[in-house]
Order: structure tokens, then sequence, then C-alpha cells
């Protein structure tokens, strides 16, 4: 196997990043600053689904501390022991993230919708529950500006959706449930004052909880399938595919694996059928414009490995493969 790969390590911060550090930084000033004022205002009221809002701001306190230790770390340089960098430390510290919002926020809403049921308050007093709502309200203008900020940052970032940043997807995800979750709260409360019934802000801290865990487990499962190693976007494959493919010394691309390794970092590796003929500096020459070329095209694919090897039969590729047909290829290696 031909190796034909750069070093993954980006131990500056790219402009990206610096912006992305803001928007963590700005939502977690938020929480912290709303996560006391809930507190207190909960206290106060006695209101279950106002403890259960502070509790979902302390969680995504913890969880953007999370979120920044994931920026610095995961652009430390490639060394001896981690050759191809550090890039997926953010996906394991969006998955603590993903842990702190199920334990922490979800698990808290839960505790309170339960024990507002089960051992409902002798008094149904809501005298404090103006003030608790007034802090729900400065809650809600608060939480709608570091989403507005997160929003915005999205649209400048490439990608489908919320685009490929686990940090930046999680801050979105966190800033989107606190704006429901107050609203939820807010109506919560409003309901119990009128009717009189803590059964409604009980139900508010329940569907705080099942929002939380929805959330938790999307962020989980985005954060566990970058971990175990996820393959690029279909149309970057085609198009590599298609590039080697279209080389006059490449006779078929037999197979083609990919791989992200951070959000700059890209792994390739492709089984090829060369021409007959290609002596072995030949190959060299071939190889090291191959991987110019591919770096060029996607910045993002600086791990390129070429394995030039005689091309699987048609039995060995399940029927997929069509000898001479350069642009035909397997995501799968046959078995040797």
């Amino acid at each position: 196997m031909t190796e034909t790969g750069g070093s993954s390590g980006t131990p500056a911060e790219s402009g990206a990043d610096r912006k992305t550090r803001i928007t963590i930084l700005v939502a977690l000033g938020a929480n912290l600053l709303i996560a006391v004022a809930k507190a207190v205002g909960g206290l106060l009221a006695s209101s279950p689904a106002l403890l259960s809002e502070a509790a979902h701001s302390v969680a995504d306190s913890i969880n953007e501390v999370f979120l920044l230790a994931a920026l610095r770390r995961s652009r430390r340089p490639a060394d001896r022991r981690h050759p191809f960098g550090y890039g997926k430390e953010r996906y394991f510290w969006s998955l603590l993230a993903a842990v702190g919002i199920f334990v922490l926020g979800a698990g808290f809403s839960f505790f309170q919708g339960i024990e507002a049921l089960v051992k409902p308050p002798e008094a149904e007093a809501t005298s404090g529950y103006v003030a608790g709502l007034i802090v729900l309200f400065v809650a809600l203008v608060a939480e709608g500006t570091s989403l507005v900020r997160a929003l915005w940052q999205v649209r400048k970032q490439p990608g489908e959706g919320l685009g490929k940043d686990p940090a930046l997807r999680t801050v979105v995800a966190e800033d989107s449930t606190a704006v429901v979750g107050v609203l939820v709260a807010m109506a919560g409360m409003i309901a119990h004052m009128v009717t009189g019934q803590v059964a409604y802000e009980a139900a508010a801290s329940l569907t705080i909880g099942l929002l939380l865990v929805y959330v938790a487990y999307r962020l989980g499962s985005d954060a566990r399938a970058q971990l175990i190693g996820e393959a690029v976007d279909p149309e970057l494959r085609d198009g590599i595919r298609d590039l080697l493919g279209e080389q006059p010394e490449i006779d078929r691309v037999a197979s083609l694996l990919t791989m992200r390794l951070g959000l700059e970092s890209t792994l390739v590796a492709a089984r090829i059928d060369l021409m007959p003929g290609l002596d072995s500096e030949r190959v060299e020459l071939v190889s090291e414009r191959i991987k110019k070329h591919i770096r060029k095209t996607w910045p993002e694919a600086d791990q390129v490995f070429l394995d030039v090897t005689e091309a699987p039969t048609d039995e060995d590729a399940d029927g997929e493969l069509v000898p001479g047909d350069r642009s035909s290829g397997t995501t799968e290696p046959s078995a040797r």
C-alpha cells in the first residue's frame, strides 16, 4: 500500500472555531445567569416546572464547558500515539454533553414531575408565580438571543442542516430545547394559577424531561456514529471515486473506503487496479500526483492511501464490478 497522506493535526485555531467558541461562551453566560434566577424563583414559588427549567439550564451550562474542552483538545496536532490527530475529541465531548442533558436535565425534570403528582403541596398557593413568570420571560429573551446567534453561525458554515460541527449542533439543540422548555414551563405555571391544579405543572415538567431525552438521544446518536467511524457524504465519496476513475493510469477503482477523522480531516483508502506496464517509479509518481489532485479538490481529504493490487473478479465483488469499467466500485473491499 502506498501512503500519500499528510499530517491531520491543525494546532492553530481556525476562524470557524473562534466563532463557535464565542457562540458557546454566549450560551454559557446566559445559562449560568438564567440557572440562578430560575432556581431562586422556583424555590420561592415552589414551582416544579420552574425548578425543572433550572436543572435544564444547569445541565446546559455544564455541557457548554464540555464543548469548550472539545474545541481546545480537538486542535492538538498529530503525534506518535495518535497519528491521525485528535479530531474525534470533538465527538467524544459532544457525547458527554448528551449524557449530561439526559442525566441532569431529564432526570431532574422527571423527578420534579413525579414528585408533584405523588406528593402535591398542601397549599396550592401561587403568590410567587408572577415573579417566576417574569424570570421565565427574561430567560426566554436570553435563550432566544443565544439561539439566534447560533443559527446565524450555522448559516455561515458548510454542510446540510445544522452543519458538521458537533459543538455547534449541540449549542443549537440546547438553545432550541431551552426556548421550547421555557414556553412549556410558562404554560404549566399559568394553567396552575388559573385552575389551582398542580397536575398541569407536573405535566410540564414531564414534558420537559421527555424533550430533553429526545435531544440527548439525537445528539448521542450523532456523536456515536462519528466515534465508531462514519463515511463521508455520498456526494464526496462519488466525487473521489470519479476522480480516481478518470486517471489514465488507473484501469479500475476496485473499492473505496472513507472515514471522517475530524471536521477538517478525512481518511481515503482506495484499492485500485493500474494499467499494465507501469514500473515502480512511475507508480510512485502517479500516486503523488493523485494525492495532490484529491487534496486540491477536497482539502479535508488529508489522509489518502492507495492500495495497488489486482482487482477482484466479478464473483469476488458479488457481481457489482465489471472488468474494464473504470467508473465502477464498491464500498467494501473483497476479503483476501
